[in-house]
């Protein structure tokens, strides 16, 4: 039986099996061990912050490029244009799949051992300059966190990193890509922890933490210790503390309507318009049409963000709620046709609006109270929705801290993160990336047994020292076999292809063990059971594992799925084993 050897010490099939140079083998044996990743993880944060710049430049350059373009009516049609081409793009020839990409860092993670392609860095990079760009209403963040994520998950590679410090380091480049657009480190970190890793692991936390905080200060570098949303608010009456609470159940339905409305969207055009180039023409033809007459919706609205927490925009509710709905449809319609674009902006805008709406509400019911201004409730706002959709109220909580400079509001932005995840979480009991994944069967969530089994290969399971017998051998020939073994299982394959045909149970033939009149009259093929479920080298343990329970069987047979060739048994003794030593791998880390 093959003894697979310490998660800590195998390189898994996903390597790349490009050599590195000498000098950089040299450097990685070098260096010690308690001081490789943290050494490393500079390079992811520099992967995240490059990110950044890259496309906060590119994104500046595009639209200076269309801004020069002769006034037309057409304008319009930009958004479809600009999604179609990074759709084509993405799925035709880069081979990539298309949308806001944060599901698939952490499908990298949990399910491919932290690989993302390098080309995929490429892809986001344009596709979302192209998508937002030319005015589709999405963020930078989520293709940001992917691009950053591909170049660190490079670094590892290079590097020949073991299977969790390249983990370690594709969620230090994300980490870093977060921290860079917004200046925000410590968000930056929590957006690693809560929604790429999906779990506290103090391992984890040093590097990542060096990741985010050289994002922030390369991203100073060039471009300055910004505040993106600056907040004049130095206290916070007590009526308006409580007065966060209504607004936090508002966010939390509008994050749960958000959520559904993005899948629902996708959903309907995927049905109706199954070509995908067409579908993100079409979707992003109407973000256009609508901007014509909201232009407030287009692009990632961080503009109109600023106007409204600095009060230079209408904030009549009614008119915040229509901003509102409209945004968010655009959105749906951006992100659900596939274009590359995140949440986190959208998210952001639509907190805010909602913030507004209910501060104007309130300056109307009760107009003899002194409410709080300033952009206090928009800030709220933004808070509760991004909690709600996301699930990461740490995350929430500290960005807006962050962007505005100021920690005055901690109290209440976590006040209404809690609520509004509180109630979210009764709707949607995950967050939106995960949702996405669970649809697709892909969700892994580090050290559970999903987790664990998954990791496990049935390859590094299979007991090959098994008796094989044929269908035409007597009751005579198949007991000397059994005298000569420890099994209980025998299969049965055909002598001439050597395919799989059935297995035979030492219980099914006790009760002729003493007759021996029958030794020479009875048959292999009267013996066996061919209705024995199979399993191939490719299955996933946790599908085994159900058929072990449908089955009741101890053992069972895998089969090549090419030629139906018997290769081994599988027990659930063995997996048992390998799965004690699989946990004792990853509680070490």
């Amino acid at each position: 039986m093959k003894i697979r050897p310490p998660m800590s010490s195998r390189i898994k099939k996903h390597a790349d099996p490009m050599s590195p140079p000498p000098f950089v083998r040299r450097l990685r044996v070098d260096l010690d061990q308690r001081i490789a990743l943290p050494v490393l993880s500079l390079l992811a944060g520099l992967s995240g912050a490059t990110a950044a710049l890259l496309l906060n430049t590119g994104l500046e350059v595009f639209a200076d490029f269309l801004h020069r373009l002769p006034s037309s009516s057409l304008r319009f049609l930009y958004p479809g244009l600009g999604a179609a081409v990074s759709v084509v793009l993405l799925t035709r020839v880069l081979r990539d799949r298309s949308g806001h990409g944060v599901p698939e860092v952490i499908y990298s993670i949990t399910q491919k051992d932290g690989y993302l392609k390098r080309r995929t860095a490429l892809g986001r990079l344009i596709g979302c300059i192209l998508t937002i760009g030319t005015g589709g209403s999405a963020g930078p963040e989520a293709p940001v966190v992917v691009i950053g994520s591909a170049l660190s998950s490079a670094v590892g590679r290079l590097f020949r990193l073991r299977t969790r410090e390249r983990i370690c380091l594709v969620a230090g480049g994300g980490a870093a890509a977060i921290a860079a657009i917004f200046n925000a480190p410590m968000a930056g970190l929590l957006f690693s922890l809560e929604v790429i890793l999906g779990e506290w692991n103090s391992a984890y936390l040093v590097p990542i933490a060096i990741a985010s905080v050289t994002g922030t200060i390369v991203s100073r570098l060039f471009q300055g210790n910004r505040v993106p949303f600056s907040s004049l608010i130095t206290g916070v009456p007590l009526h308006d503390l409580f007065a966060g609470c209504g607004l936090a159940v508002l966010t939390a339905f509008g994050s749960v309507l958000f959520s559904r409305s993005l899948r629902g969207t996708a959903s309907f055009l995927s049905n109706h318009l199954p070509r995908r180039t067409l579908r993100a023409f079409v979707a992003g033809t109407l973000v256009g049409l609508f901007g014509l007459a909201f232009p407030q919706i287009l692009g990632d609205g961080y503009g109109i963000l600023r106007r409204t927490l600095h009060g230079e925009f209408s904030s009549f509710f009614l008119f915040m709620l229509l901003l509102f709905l409209v945004k968010l449809f655009a959105s749906s319609l951006t992100i659900g046709s596939g274009g590359t674009g995140g949440l986190f902006a959208p998210c952001l805008v639509l907190g805010a609006f909602l913030g507004a709406a209910y501060q104007d509400a309130l300056l109307r019911l009760f107009p003899n109270l002194s409410w709080a201004t300033n952009g206090y409730y928009p800030l709220l706002g933004m808070a509760g929705l991004l909690t709600g959709v996301l699930h990461a109220p740490l995350t929430a909580i500290l960005l807006i801290s962050e962007i505005t400079g100021s920690y005055h509001l901690l109290v209440s932005v976590t006040l209404v993160a809690a609520v509004s995840l509180s109630i979210s979480h009764l709707f949607e009991p995950v967050s939106f990336y995960h949702k996405e994944l669970l649809e697709r069967r892909e969700l892994m969530r580090p050290r559970t047994d999903r987790q664990i089994l998954h990791e496990i290969r049935i390859p590094e399971l299979l007991e090959t020292d098994c008796e094989m017998v044929h269908p035409r051998m007597f009751l005579a020939d198949l007991i000397e076999r059994v005298k000569r073994t420890s099994r209980n299982y025998f299969p049965v394959e055909d002598p001439q292809t050597h395919r799989f045909l059935g297995l035979v149970c030492l219980n099914d033939i006790r009760e002729y063990l003493f007759e021996t009149e029958l030794y020479h009259t009875v048959l292999v093929e009267e013996l066996m059971d061919t209705n024995i479920p199979t399993v191939t080298p490719d299955d996933d343990l946790v599908e085994v594992f159900d058929i072990f329970d449908r089955s009741r069987l101890w053992s069972l047979p895998v089969v090549s799925p090419q030629d139906g060739r018997f290769l081994g048994l599988i027990s659930k003794s063995t997996i048992m084993d390998h799965y004690r030593k699989e946990l004792l791998v990853q509680e070490e880390f």
